[in-house]
């Protein structure tokens, strides 16, 4: 993994990495930790006649997750909730897709953590999990009132301007208290973090860690 294009921080005493690609890596539990998958979703508007996506949105989600678990080499991975677009929309999937998922999983300790989509992907491998406690942090699906707490759910992303241009990246949310990770699926959209309930939940000195072909820390944008 190259560590010059991830942003090292600490958190409640753990040495975390946040990766260009909006995965986290904790190296020393060999922990990587991806949320909002959204795997499936493709599939799920096209049964409801809703806006037509690029069928391979599952396939380019999967192949940046397998980079990210090559890279660092990961023997533990935490999905941390809507990991598929919709209850059960695992079984739509392809099956080569399923195999996929299933080689991915070969010879690690992998946990899916409950989603507000997805109640748990029952019949693939894994443990399911509403919480993980894991030394210091908390692995949720929606952040609440912990601290120590690593969540998903609201998607962040940030916005700025450069060279009179404005632009805008998912992004991590991190504060004293809580860690929020950006959306690893593709097409999965995003909420700017100076709007609520973002703006209202991270504290005083939060940092966003924009993700792109390097993760970039900067003072949340307010």
């Amino acid at each position: 993994m190259n560590t010059r294009l991830s942003h090292s921080f600490d958190f409640h005493g753990a040495a975390l990495e946040a990766l260009p690609s909006g995965s986290l890596f904790w190296p020393d539990a060999r922990l990587l930790v991806v949320s909002d998958l959204h795997l499936g979703k493709s599939a799920r508007l096209s049964a409801v006649g809703g806006a037509q996506l690029p069928p391979y949105e599952t396939r380019e989600t999967l192949m940046k997750l397998e980079r990210d678990i090559e890279a660092t080499a990961a023997q533990r991975v935490i999905c941390l909730g809507d990991s598929f677009d919709a209850p059960e929309i695992e079984a739509a999937l392809r099956e080569d897709e399923r195999l996929w998922i299933t080689r991915l999983q070969a010879g690690r300790d992998w946990t899916w953590i409950e989603g507000n989509h997805d109640p748990g992907p029952v019949s693939l491998g894994g443990a399911h999990r509403d919480a993980l406690v894991i030394g210091p942090l908390t692995f949720r699906h929606i952040a609440s009132e912990a601290t120590g707490e690593v969540s998903g759910h609201y998607h962040p992303k940030a916005r700025l301007s450069a060279r009179g241009k404005s632009l805008s990246r998912p992004c991590f949310l991190v504060d004293q208290k809580r860690l929020i990770l950006p959306a690893f699926g593709a097409y999965t959209g995003g909420l700017f973090c100076c709007r609520a309930p973002l703006s209202e939940m991270m504290g005083y000195g939060a940092m966003a860690i924009l993700t792109g072909a390097r993760a970039v820390a900067i003072p949340m944008p307010r």
